[in-house]
């Protein structure tokens, strides 16, 4: 009777632990499913987008003002370049256009009447040319030459200023966008340090979001200051060669002062005409 007792106990322990079996499985899968969800479930402490964009659209808002900036500069940088290269070629054709006319060997009155009413750099210098001689009496010296020089240089002064205008910007863009751009990045990873302090973690993934950001303003820095410098390099070349332009054209006008020596009444008749 004890022995039949003690197999039905054991039956029903049996029994029993195959009852429990699948449902401790099924809590321990339960539990694996939880902690993975939790695992994949977004920090709120962390930006979803980590694109330029997302970067952007996430940053404090001196970070935003630093790369607004700097993205106005360089558009500024562009503006001024499509513009001066538009001014540059104009004006450097129209100069060789007149210093082929004054090369011609054409008397000095005949150029004045080529250039009546007209604004450019190489009309202004034979303008002020035949004013000076109007001046001096048509007599032909030494005074007369100096005095037609320094004329011709304040103009070329004058109309190389014209077509400077603007270029100094590139020089400062050039100079200080990679500053500014520093100055976000430290302003950057400032706030990512004391979001560390707030959050009391030493987690990377909280203090990396806010590096890439600074990061990303340093880049914009670099890519406004960048092309700043070769295209301000660029146009100093090209405005110095307009100038060299300017300077042929004034040395054509002296020799056309100094054939005039030997025949001051002819000149003074020309220049009158």
């Amino acid at each position: 009777m004890c022995h039949t007792d003690l197999k039905s106990r054991t039956a029903t322990q049996g029994l029993a632990r195959l009852l429990a079996l699948p449902s401790a499985v099924v809590l321990l899968l339960a539990t694996s499913t939880a902690a993975l969800a939790q695992s994949d479930a977004p920090n709120p402490l962390l930006p979803r987008n980590l694109s330029p964009w997302g970067m952007f659209v996430n940053a404090d808002v001196v970070v935003k003002a630093v790369m607004i900036g700097l993205a106005f500069a360089s558009l500024v940088t562009w503006t001024i370049w499509l513009a001066k290269t538009i001014e540059l070629r104009l004006a450097a054709g129209s100069v060789r256009r007149r210093l082929r006319m004054l090369e011609s060997g054409s008397q000095l009155s005949e150029a004045v009447r080529a250039c009546d009413g007209a604004r450019d750099a190489v009309a202004q210098l034979v303008l002020s040319t035949a004013r000076e001689a109007e001046l001096s009496d048509f007599i032909v010296d030494d005074g007369l030459k100096e005095r037609v020089a320094l004329r011709l240089e304040r103009v070329e002064a004058a109309m190389t200023r014209q077509v400077s205008r603007g270029v100094g910007i590139l020089g400062t863009i050039g100079a200080t966008a990679p500053f500014v751009g520093l100055f976000g990045t430290v302003w950057g990873i400032m706030n990512s340090f004391i979001g560390i302090s707030e959050a009391h973690t030493t987690n990377l993934a909280v203090v990396a979001p806010g590096i890439a950001e600074a990061l990303l303003t340093t880049a914009v820095g670099l890519v406004a200051a960048i092309p700043a410098v070769v295209i301000y390099n660029h146009l100093a070349r090209v405005i110095s060669g307009y100038k060299g332009l300017l300077g042929d054209a004034s040395a054509q006008l002296l020799l056309m002062i100094s054939r005039s020596a030997s025949s001051p009444a002819s000149m003074r008749f020309r220049a009158a005409e």
